[in-house]
């Protein structure tokens, strides 16, 4: 009687919330579970931890770090997620940032435009390098049969290399320095930053932390996904061929080509991934040795968690994105430096896991409905 009451209740809440808000919340409190046992196993104090981690949280500075970061996270997830709807595996979003940046960073520093020219200058290379170099994936798939996962994995190692190659050789700036790294970006392709916000509402930061204009980026990027994907024809089309591609073929959609249209599309967004930290970052303003690597791959674990959903994966970048910087100072507290990573990767195991469970509760309760209205209806029935 017990265990009827307890999946009542669970039933009500997913119910009530869906599973998209109760998944995230479980899979958050096993997540910290998760992280103070193993705090524990180390002889820490997990209490005093997360102690430390509410402390770095509790910022204006971190609020604005946390921001920066998110939309980077943000974009990635984005671009990982289009794929998804589709039922392709954009695995090569890592290769396609670095190699748009790269491009994007030496003819956007070589160029002497106005600022409302050079901006949008910049990001077009970057989309079109982007996804070019994600089309090759897509006419493989087509044309070959190539599985997406194997050749945009392959294309990872080739644009590293590649991208390795063209700095060092051609598009190094020379500067008399070890450092490899192209020239840095003019004035006028840099974005401004948002700090006149807080200031208008009376919040001060300290000079060491501005809030980026890549936000704006960000925010445009998730409304245009919505909107292709969830309100209009293509949309429909992108999500019918992940769906049932022979069904989608028997309506007359042209499964190959959506296959190349969307992989490219993903790719085209996972060239703006670098953009942030291109054109907003004073850390970078430049590709270099020292360029963000291996954001592609986060926005794969963003996506999953947000359940590909435009919000879903903003919330799930925030809270990424907190993580990172409420366990950064930890190691000077004396506590070890992966709990950071356990944390991230027990969130996102036990999201996955929880959906996963709810999916299949949902679908045996979908069946238990469906069979008890038939067996009604056929009672009913004149004999």
């Amino acid at each position: 009687m017990t265990d009827a009451n307890e999946t009542t209740t669970l039933d009500r809440l997913v119910k009530r919330f869906g599973p998209n808000v109760i998944a995230p919340a479980l899979a958050g409190i096993i997540a910290i579970a998760v992280s103070a046992l193993t705090l524990l196993l180390g002889g820490h104090n997990p209490i005093r931890a997360f102690e430390e981690i509410a402390k770095v949280l509790w910022s204006a500075d971190s609020f604005v770090l946390i921001s920066n970061r998110a939309a980077w996270y943000y974009v990635a997830g984005v671009s990982v997620a289009i794929g998804f709807k589709m039922g392709l595996f954009n695995i090569g979003a890592d290769g396609q940032y670095r190699l748009a940046a790269l491009f994007a960073a030496y003819f956007g520093a070589k160029a002497d435009l106005p600022p409302i020219l050079h901006i949008p200058y910049v990001i077009l290379i970057a989309v079109v390098v982007g996804a070019l170099w994600a089309s090759i994936a897509g006419i493989l798939k087509v044309t070959r049969g190539v599985n997406e996962v194997i050749s945009t994995i392959m294309l990872n190692y080739i644009a590293t290399g590649l991208t390795a190659w063209l700095l060092g050789n051609y598009f190094r700036y020379k500067t008399g320095t070890l450092l490899s790294a192209t020239k840095s970006m003019p004035v006028s392709a840099r974005l401004p930053n948002l700090d006149r916000i807080f200031e208008a509402v009376g919040i001060t930061m300290s000079d060491t932390v501005a809030l980026q204009g890549f936000i704006v980026i960000a925010i445009l990027v998730g409304i245009g996904y919505y909107i292709l994907l969830f309100r209009s024809r293509f949309g429909f089309d992108l999500r019918a061929t992940g769906l049932n591609p022979m069904a989608a073929r028997s309506s007359g959609i042209n499964p190959k080509r959506m296959v190349l249209i969307t992989i490219t599309l993903s790719g085209a967004v996972a060239g703006l991934i670098g953009m942030g930290a291109l054109l907003s970052d004073p850390q970078h303003f430049k590709y270099s040795d020292q360029f963000p690597l291996s954001l592609g791959f986060t926005g794969l674990s963003l996506a999953l968690l947000g359940r590909n959903h435009p919000v879903g994966i903003a919330l799930a970048g925030i809270v990424w994105a907190a993580i990172e910087r409420g366990t950064q100072p930890l190691t000077q507290k004396g506590f070890p430096q992966e709990i950071g990573k356990i944390m991230q990767g027990a969130f996102l195991l036990t999201a996955v896991i929880v959906f996963e469970v709810m999916q299949r509760r949902a679908a045996r309760e979908a069946v238990r409905e469906a069979a008890a209205k038939a067996s009604i209806q056929l009672e009913g029935a004149p004999a």
